[in-house]
C-alpha cells in the first residue's frame, strides 16, 4: 500500500523500500549533470506566414523527427501566470498532510492529490513524487470539487493557465499538421474533442536518490505535453533506448514539449514519442507542471498520412479508450514479471549461498 504522504518519508535516513528500484531502472545520471542537446525554439514570429514562420516551423519539425522533445521560449504565455502558477502549487505542497489529503483521488476518484500515481492497485515500486490532477478539458467535464481550494487563488489561477497552455499546444500541431502535408487543423480535429489534464508534481528531498526515480521510464500516451519545471533539475530524456540518458537543462519560463504515442502515431512514426523519466536528489525538492493534451476516448488512433514505400505503423484503426488500456496493461504487466524474475534470482543466489561451506562464505 502506497503512503499517504511523502512528509514523513521524506524525513528518514533510508529509503521505504517500496519506492526502490532495480539495478537497471536506477539513475545513471545525475539531476544537475545538464545537456544542451535538446533544442530550444524560439515561437517569436510563428504567426509571421511570410517571414519566420517557416524557419521556426522547420526546427520544431527536424526535433520531432529527433527526439520528440524540445523547450519552447517566447510561448505568449503570462510571465505573472506561470509564477502565480508555479507559487500557488509550492504552497499547496507545503500545507500539512490533512490538508492535502482533503482532496485524495485514491479509490478511483477523477482528480486530487496521491503520492506516485493513480495506479495504485497495480504499481509493482512507487515513484516518488506527491501529484495533484486537474481534468480540465473538456470544460463541461471539469469537477470543480476535486480541485483544491487552497491555497487561495490556486483554482481560478489553474483555470486560466489551462486556457493558455491548450491554445500553445494547438499552434505547435499546426505546425507539425502542416509538414505532414495536411491542412494545419488535421491533428487537432484527429483527437475529436481535445481532452487536457493538468498534473502538478511535487519531487521532496529524497533520503536515496540513487535507489529510485521520481517517475518512472516512460512515454505519455497522449499527443501533446507541455511541461513547466523549476530550476532544480530531474527531467531525463533517451533516444537509443535507454542506452544513454541527458538531463534536460532547465529554462526560466520555458514549456519542454514532449510529443506523445498519440501523436507518434498519427505522423506513421515520422514523430519520435518521448522517452523520458524523472530523477530526484537529497539537497532539494523540485516541482513541475505537466499540461498533457490527448485526444477523446473514441478518438480513432491511426496514421493520418503514410507516405510512399512506408507500412503503417499499427495493423488497424483503434479508439484512444483501447490504445491506452493495452498500454497501461502491457506496462504494469511487463513490471510485474521483472519483479517476479528479480525476485527468483535472489532466492536462487541464498540457495547457492546456503550450500557453500562456511570457509568459502568467509573467504
Amino acid at each position: 500500500m502506497a503512503p499517504s504522504t511523502l512528509t514523513a518519508l521524506a524525513a528518514e535516513k533510508t529509503l521505504n523500500p517500496s519506492f526502490v528500484r532495480c539495478q537497471d531502472e536506477r539513475p545513471k545520471v545525475a539531476y544537475n549533470e545538464f545537456s544542451n542537446e535538446i533544442p530550444v525554439i524560439s515561437l517569436a514570429g510563428i504567426d509571421d506566414v511570410g517571414g519566420k514562420r517557416a524557419e521556426i516551423c522547420k526546427k520544431i519539425v527536424e526535433a520531432c523527427e529527433d527526439w520528440g522533445i524540445f523547450q519552447v521560449v517566447d510561448h505568449g504565455v503570462d510571465a505573472k501566470l506561470i509564477s502565480d502558477m508555479t507559487r500557488l502549487a509550492t504552497e499547496f505542497f507545503a500545507l500539512p498532510p490533512e490538508e492535502k489529503l482533503k482532496f485524495d483521488m485514491s479509490g478511483g476518484k477523477k482528480g486530487g492529490f496521491i503520492v506516485s500515481s493513480h495506479l495504485q492497485q497495480g504499481e509493482v515500486v512507487k515513484d516518488w513524487r506527491e501529484i495533484v490532477t486537474y481534468f480540465s478539458y473538456p470544460k463541461q467535464s471539469r469537477d470543480y470539487s476535486r480541485w483544491p481550494d487552497k491555497p487561495e487563488g490556486w483554482m481560478e489561477v489553474t483555470k486560466e493557465y489551462s486556457d493558455q497552455l491548450i491554445g500553445v499546444a494547438c499552434k505547435l500541431l499546426e505546425v507539425l499538421s502542416e509538414a505532414m502535408g495536411l491542412e494545419k487543423e488535421a491533428l487537432t480535429e484527429a483527437c475529436v474533442d481535445m481532452d487536457q489534464k493538468i498534473v502538478v508534481n511535487y519531487y521532496p528531498k529524497c533520503p536515496q536518490p540513487d535507489l529510485t526515480l521520481g517517475l518512472k521510464r516512460h512515454t505519455d500516451p497522449g499527443t501533446i505535453t507541455l511541461l513547466l519545471q523549476d530550476q532544480v533539475g530531474g527531467l531525463q530524456a533517451t533516444k537509443d533506448n535507454g542506452k544513454t540518458w541527458i538531463t534536460v537543462q532547465p529554462i526560466e519560463g520555458a514549456f519542454v514539449v514532449n510529443l506523445g504515442d498519440h501523436g507518434h502515431y498519427l505522423s506513421n512514426g515520422r514523430f519520435k514519442n518521448a522517452d523520458h523519466q524523472a530523477v530526484v536528489n537529497s539537497n532539494s525538492s523540485r516541482l513541475s507542471i505537466a499540461t498533457f493534451q490527448n485526444p477523446a476516448p473514441e478518438a480513432t488512433v491511426y496514421p493520418l498520412k503514410i507516405r510512399e514505400g512506408e507500412k503503417p505503423v499499427l495493423e488497424e484503426p483503434i479508439p484512444f479508450s483501447e490504445m491506452y488500456r493495452r498500454k497501461m496493461s502491457k506496462d504494469l504487466e511487463l513490471a510485474r514479471l521483472k519483479k517476479l524474475a528479480n525476485e527468483k534470482h535472489q532466492d536462487s543466489e541464498k540457495a547457492k549461498l546456503d550450500t557453500k561451506p562456511i570457509e568459502e562464505i568467509l573467504a
